[in-house]
């Protein structure tokens, strides 16, 4: 493997390979003058790496409006300009805090095959297993950085293998084949692959099960944090002990993050793993590619509600305008490179054709799904991870669902907590301390003869729990044993199912945001729910 020589970022110092250092005639004056006030010896000629001119080209957003960064954005990449803005970098229309992207995070990606593509192995490769459960025999390859990762069917750029590609480069892919420009926001993460798709083109739910049961087990020597589900199960009778919901609430329990995509008809109707009320399931939204918020519209993704009805989605991220690979070796990735050599020479007749391939580049597309939008959420999980590596799954999907953006006019039930906002995410991670005491951050969980919550909230100053197994008459008051984490205790009640829900400060009613299961409260609102089991001992 050909070692690429490494530099560093002069303002990040960051390691960044040299022909990635752009010089900085991208950087408007106003943000100039302040980047000189943060780094008095930088000069133009110096450059800087991918994530630090997105930064700055973010600044310019703020300071100047869209149309300058428009203008920033041509001075520095050498992507025509009607390329350039097919859509908008992911980092940048996400308002990504450049500094995180994933390093010394594993990230999983569950999906149909995949390709070992240039965003994922150079200038080092990231690609850390490749895993085959397709069928009952299990095949399994490690790699190291240092070494070009290959496993059977790699190189046949098979119909199959476009969709993993996709969703990992979507999610982890460095821009290798865009100076660093389409990148996906863990882009320094290493990933773990792994392929359900069988050879008659099917991916079964004994797939699902066998790879979600291969990470669990796997998990310690992977140093496993988050895992990501762009695909869908067959039509099951009933949702109850259905084998892929409970392998997922497993990881969960076991540390795991996980990510799964809601599906793509607009209907009333989920299935495994969307339906695991331990999953983060994430729906889509258009917000047109520009950085207007007030433009963003649901998109027509599935919605509904998991066993013990927890309505899914938990979040909505964008599903349409994401930048993804052309798989190499393709017809199509042939087809790009002839029509971009077209445009260069002035042939206005490819353009037609370079909309209807949504090309963006001559190695990379814009594609639409909630496979598309999932991967987008656990690339901002990684990266919260790398913020702060103690947020266990409790405390990783409050801080999501936390910092989400409402969409207006539009239910709950449709959009969960509303858009994801990588910023404000990480702006989240970054305020928690707070470790994993005696292990227990599920609420409600049961501990010897109590049953106990956790609400983290840090505005609260009075917190008290209601529930239905004393007619809502007196509530428990909870103690803050760290700043922002609350716990309270009840004696454990007769087995049968309960409601609650959360006062705080005697004024503000809030249903449980770590525990999915929920059911309307007859009032607009929802309370949440828990089952006590029947006493066996």
């Amino acid at each position: 493997m050909t070692t690429v020589p490494t530099t560093f970022c002069p303002l990040c110092e960051s390691p960044t390979p040299a022909e990635q250092l752009l010089p900085a005639g991208w950087i408007a004056p106003e943000v100039e003058a302040q980047l000189r006030l943060d780094h008095p010896e930088w000069r133009r000629a110096d450059g800087a790496c991918p994530a630090c001119v997105q930064q700055y080209l973010l600044h310019t957003l703020l300071h100047q409006g869209e149309a300058a960064l428009h203008e920033s954005l041509q001075a520095v990449w050498p992507l025509d300009a009607e390329a350039a803005f097919g859509a908008l970098p992911t980092p940048l229309r996400l308002h990504a805090d450049p500094r995180f992207t994933g390093r010394n995070v594993t990230l999983a990606m569950v999906d149909s095959a995949f390709y070992p593509h240039p965003d994922l192995v150079q200038p080092v490769n990231r690609i850390r297993a490749w895993i085959d459960a397709s069928e009952p025999v299990l095949q399994a390859r490690s790699f190291k950085a240092n070494e070009m990762p290959s496993w059977p069917g790699a190189q046949e750029a098979a119909a199959g293998q476009w969709h993993g590609t996709m969703t990992s480069v979507a999610a982890a892919g460095n821009g290798w084949l865009s100076q660093g420009f389409y990148r996906g926001l863990a882009s320094d993460a290493s990933l773990v692959l792994v392929q359900t798709m069988n050879r008659d083109g099917r991916i079964t739910n004994d797939s699902i099960v066998r790879a979600l049961r291969w990470l669990r087990e796997n998990r310690l020597a992977l140093a496993l944090r988050v895992v990501n589900l762009s695909l869908g199960a067959d039509p099951i009778g009933t949702l109850k002990d259905n084998p892929i919901d409970a392998e997922v609430e497993a990881l969960v329990q076991e540390g795991v993050s996980v990510v799964a995509a809601a599906g793509n008809n607009g209907e009333r109707r989920l299935l495994p793993p969307a339906t695991a009320p331990a999953a983060l399931t994430i729906g889509g939204l258009d917000d047109k590619n520009t950085f207007n918020h007030d433009e963003v519209e649901l998109w027509h993704s599935n919605y509904g509600e998991s066993l013990g009805g927890a309505f899914k989605p938990e979040l909505v991220a964008p599903s349409i305008w994401v930048v993804a690979p052309v798989l190499p070796g393709t017809a199509l990735a042939r087809e790009a490179q002839e029509l971009f050599a077209r445009r260069r020479r002035g042939d206005r007749n490819c353009e037609s054709r370079i909309a209807e391939c949504k090309l963006v580049t001559p190695f990379y597309q814009h594609v639409d799904g909630t496979s598309f939008a999932a991967p987008l959420a656990a690339s901002v999980a990684a990266c919260m991870l790398e913020a702060n590596p103690k947020l266990v799954p409790f405390l990783l999907r409050s801080a999501l669902l936390e910092s989400a953006v409402p969409i207006a006019n539009v239910p709950r039930a449709r959009q969960g907590a509303g858009a994801l906002h990588a910023g404000r995410a990480l702006a989240q991670a970054l305020r928690e301390k707070h470790g994993a005491r005696n292990g227990h951050f599920h609420s409600p969980h049961v501990q010897g003869a109590k049953l106990n919550f956790v609400l983290h909230d840090h505005q609260a100053r009075r917190v008290q729990v209601f529930g239905s197994w004393n007619g809502w008459r007196t509530g428990i008051p909870a103690k803050q044993v760290e700043g922002g984490l609350w716990r309270a205790a009840h004696s454990l009640p007769a087995a049968g199912r309960y409601q609650y829900k959360f006062l705080i400060d005697g004024e503000r009613w809030c249903d449980d945001p770590a525990n999915p299961e929920k059911m309307p409260d007859g009032f607009g609102g929802l309370n949440s729910v828990v089952v006590v089991a029947p006493d066996r001992s």
